[in-house]
């Protein structure tokens, strides 16, 4: 993965260096490509990093060598320290391995050394210490390995990028409201990189901003750190293995009226006894949900709830901003909102369905059962597939909302949700097989993260360079295999409505499953075979 960023920061220097002895005096050509390296590098770092602190106590704790480490004399600022530094290191070499391109356009010229590249180097290193903090305390938390990056990339994806929305929707409202917006975008790295490169503001569609965000954002990340790291060093203590448990209750043998009462009130009945597995279902499939917090049917409906609760509350906002902002404005929000959910739970989910297996040992456990290898991977994606399926129905009546106020765009809507599907298959296939090749829960995470960022994000950087340096071939090309371009081309969204993705994006998503459905198998009957 190191080494892929090399080669495609190194590729866009090159793409613009001059040809002639001869430099522009205005520094146009190089300040493009430091503002795409800068985005590149937040990207890279916001979605490899996290992984690694988020799986750093709790795979301890599981593996039983955290109380080692609690019966020596360190203490927990040592150890929490230790970890700290280490992950932090990963940063370092992260970011040590952009200052190459980086010096190429300053000396391409444009570029200044003590504001650009100055503000663009300590917006990253606050953001991998805010992040590695955060991961380190969700991880103290987490009980197991994929629930602790699960959380964390939520937490990743709600501070970065969710921060950005109410701004948008809520930008010249004055009073209390103003200021909590503010500082809420304040809080994202994105908002932060943008004014230290002084770019226009996030959502501003022309209204002028007088805040400092950077000074805010500086304010807000070391706040955060500092939080999260007492936080951290407070729980690390024998306390964190008194994890009580309520004794429960039984809840057929309640009274009728009781049980009347409890229907009522939970429409799920989590303390309801789980039935027999059927004679004709995949029991791959239900050890999957019954294992799995998301998997469990009242977490799964919280889940689907909450999706059905944040699509009602865009179609409100489509029904009254209509007026404002185009209907084809609004169908590429709810489509950015709703490929950034998938490729945030898609990975979480399926990157581990076999690392997790070899890391715990229940590998060994399933090759002890008569089931056949495509029977267990066929359950072990199902469950994830069922997953992914109820959370896109939950937010589909945005689209319905769309196609009641403008009834035309029907045909648009269904490709839309037929890209939004193909997605989900890949990103679940993708996933899987390249989960299916490390040993260890967290790399496979990471390296699932890494798969779909180069695919979903990598395109959109060139995308950003489109007519300099980049020519209207190049970006349509780039943009083929990028599911997120896409949708955006089908919804008609200002910026993507001139390239032509459909159906070759299709294909590609199509290739790219079956791809990874035959890796998953091949690695899968690899492992099973006696060692």
């Amino acid at each position: 993965m190191l080494c892929g960023l090399v080669a495609a920061l190194t590729l866009l220097v090159a793409l613009r260096w001059p040809t002639e002895p001869r430099m522009a005096l205005s520094g146009s050509r190089s300040q493009e490509i430091f503002r795409l390296l800068a985005y590149g590098s937040l990207g890279a770092l916001l979605l490899l990093l996290p992984v690694f602190p988020a799986a750093s106590i709790v795979r301890e704790k599981k593996q039983g060598t955290l109380a080692l480490l609690l019966n020596t004399p360190l203490g927990g600022a040592r150890i929490f320290l230790g970890k700290f530094l280490a992950i932090l290191g990963l940063a370092a070499v992260l970011l040590t391995l952009t200052v190459p391109a980086v010096g190429a356009c300053s000396a391409m010229g444009g570029v200044s050394l003590a504001r650009d590249v100055g503000w663009v180097y300590a917006i990253l290193v606050l953001t991998a210490v805010q992040y590695t903090a955060l991961g380190l305390l969700v991880s103290t938390f987490a009980g197991s390995t994929d629930a602790a990056a699960r959380w964390t990339y939520g937490w990743v994806l709600l501070l970065s990028v969710a921060s950005l929305v109410p701004h948008y929707f809520f930008i010249g409202v004055g009073g209390w409201q103003a200021e909590l917006v503010v500082w809420l975008r304040s809080s994202s790295p994105f908002a932060a990189m943008m004014a230290g490169l002084g770019a226009a503001d996030v959502g501003g569609r022309g209204v002028a901003s007088t805040v400092d965000v950077l000074t805010r954002f500086v304010w807000v990340s070391v706040s955060c750190s500092v939080l999260c790291s007492l936080w951290t060093i407070s729980r690390l203590n024998y306390t964190l293995f008194d994890q009580p448990r309520s004794a429960g209750r039984i809840v057929d043998e309640m009274s009728l009226p009781v049980r009347l009462a409890r229907r009522l009130f939970f429409l799920v009945d989590p303390g309801r006894r789980s039935g027999a597995i059927g004679r004709f279902v995949n029991p791959v499939m239900v050890k999957e949900f019954r294992c799995r917090r998301f998997g469990r049917l009242h977490w799964l409906l919280r889940l689907v709830a909450g999706c059905a609760v944040l699509s009602l509350a865009l179609s409100i906002l489509t029904t009254t901003r209509t007026i404002e902002w185009d209907v084809a404005t609004i169908g590429g929000i709810l489509v950015l909102l709703q490929v950034a959910l998938l490729v945030l739970i898609t990975p979480s989910l399926t990157a581990g369905l076999i690392s997790t297996e070899r890391e715990t040992g229940g590998w060994v456990l399933l090759q002890m059962t008569p089931l056949s290898v495509w029977r267990i991977v066929w359950g072990k994606l199902l469950s994830v597939f069922l997953t992914l399926v109820l959370v896109l129905f939950a937010t589909l009546p945005g689209y319905l909302v769309m196609v009641y106020i403008e009834p035309g765009l029907r045909f648009q809507v269904e490709r839309v949700v037929i890209c939004l599907f193909a997605t989900a298959l890949f990103s679940m296939l993708a996933s899987a097989a390249v989960g299916s090749l490390f040993r260890m829960t967290a790399p496979a995470t990471a390296a699932a993260y890494g798969l779909l960022i180069a695919v979903c994000g990598g395109p959109l950087l060139i995308w950003l360079g489109r007519d300099a340096p980049f020519g209207h071939d190049v970006v349509e090309a780039a943009l083929t295999i990028n599911p997120i371009a896409a949708a955006l081309t089908v919804i008609r969204l200002p910026g993507f409505r001139e390239y032509d993705l459909i159906p070759a994006n299709w294909w590609f998503l199509g290739c790219g499953s079956l791809m990874g459905l035959l890796v998953l198998v091949a690695q899968a009957r690899r492992l099973s075979e006696p060692q």
